[in-house]
């Protein structure tokens, strides 16, 4: 799995949160897709702290780990 810091500027992202996350800004992750990427950064950083760069394939094996 390749996961890379994104230096590029992804503010025009449509970017989701869990809903898990409480209405109080809780510790939450965020992600955001585009063709050939999903993008994940924490919620209470959004917009000013890192973000990671997964390919599509990749994320789908996560997820797929992780709802088992």
């Amino acid at each position: 799995m390749s996961v890379e810091q994104v230096a590029e500027n992804v503010d025009a992202l449509r970017w989701f949160k869990s809903s898990y996350s409480g209405s109080d800004g809780g510790d939450c992750v965020e992600v955001a897709a585009n063709l050939d990427a999903v993008y994940v950064r924490d919620s209470k950083a959004a917009g000013g702290g890192p973000v990671l760069r997964v390919g599509r394939g990749e994320w789908a094996a996560f997820v797929a780990l992780a709802t088992k």
